[in-house]
């Protein structure tokens, strides 16, 4: 008698206590990449010298360690962070497992505004046209709301795919029309529309960090919106969630973690999309724990990918977005062939 009434909390407990291990053993690995992003590359650099690099300085080592490699490795951690909880963010307010950060048009509305400032304002550096990016991910996230929430139907997740899609499409062909017409500007936005974390400094991690904090701590305010969502909008308003709220802080939300992530490191494939399915299937669609983890799996992903560029192609290396394209598409495929996509 007792054993049936102790079960299901001791059931509960024990996934509680499975979920908050699994977050310590992924901490764990990303401290470890992240050590590891520090120490390798073109040029090893032993860790005590990494270690005396951060802490006290005045080795040789300062000008990689400091300089070079820990501005990236802290954007790998934002920009991973940022898609994959975006990633997480859009397929629950879309109720679409497909969806990604270019789903509403974020993406290409950071390209056209890379492209406008490089064509129109002459700026070539990462930390002029930054902004230009945040400014055009906004706008487009704005348009394709306006789009999808006209008429008396108001927003819905097929309305806002359609208008993102739209969206899409226009600026893609704004942004090539810019872009044919100067060889400057394609050259150069073709340097960033590669997505790679190569080159970034210190001041690029300053700019776009509040912009994911800010947009990570709105994701995690809406958890309990977005459970109560994914049993569908007469569920969720019956829960007492306010719908058009959740969609629209879930979309501000969006814009400001890829906006951030794409301006920073340029357009960056499946980290978005792979991510919140591979954590899935760990955690289930419960978003309290999905967007933690999620926080976590997407730095892994994305420090990964930039360290194996850097060591499979020594002493040049491979851009970001190749990597996490290579890695991201089969692990997607096998994900799709077990099913594991229902359940949002």
């Amino acid at each position: 008698m007792s054993t049936a009434v102790l079960s299901p909390p001791t059931t509960v407990n024990s996934v509680r206590r499975r979920l908050v291990l699994g977050l310590a053993v992924a901490a764990a690995i990303l401290v470890v990449l992240m050590a590891a992003s520090l120490a390798l590359g073109a040029e090893h650099v032993p860790f005590g010298q990494v270690w005396r690099a951060l802490t006290v300085g005045g080795t040789d080592a300062d000008v990689i360690v400091r300089d070079v490699r820990l501005p990236r490795t802290l954007l790998g951690v934002l920009v991973g962070s940022a898609l994959a909880v975006a990633g997480a963010l859009m397929q629950a307010l879309s109720r679409n497992p497909l969806a990604e950060p270019g789903l509403l048009g974020v993406n290409a509305g950071a390209s056209l505004g890379v492209v406008i400032a490089m064509a129109y304002f002459g700026i070539g550096a990462l930390s002029g046209y930054i902004w230009f990016a945040l400014i055009g991910a906004s706008i487009a996230t704005v348009a394709v709301y306006a789009l999808g929430s006209a008429g008396a139907a108001g927003a819905s997740p097929a309305r806002l795919a359609l208008a993102g899609a739209a969206i899409t499409a226009a600026l893609t062909g704004a942004i090539s029309a810019i872009v044919l017409l100067s060889s400057t500007v394609f050259n150069g936005f073709r340097a960033w529309s590669v997505g790679t974390l190569s080159g970034r400094t210190a001041p690029v991690v300053i700019q776009v960090a509040p912009f994911i904090v800010i947009g990570v701590v709105l994701g995690l305010f809406l958890v309990s919106s977005l459970n109560a969502l994914a049993l569908g909008e007469d569920a969720a308003k019956g829960l007492g969630a306010n719908v058009a709220r959740t969609r629209l802080l879930g979309v501000v939300a969006t814009t400001l973690l890829c906006g951030a992530a794409t301006a920073a490191a340029g357009p960056i494939s499946f980290v978005g999309l792979v991510v919140p399915h591979m954590v899935r299937t760990f955690t289930g669609p419960d978003h309290r724990w999905l967007l933690p983890y999620c926080l976590l799996a997407g730095p892994i992903l994305m420090v990964a990918a930039d360290l194996a560029g850097r060591l499979i192609a020594r002493p040049g290396e491979l851009p970001t977005a190749l990597v996490t394209a290579v890695v991201g598409a089969p692990v997607f495929v096998y994900l799709i062939r077990r099913r594991r996509m229902a359940g949002l």
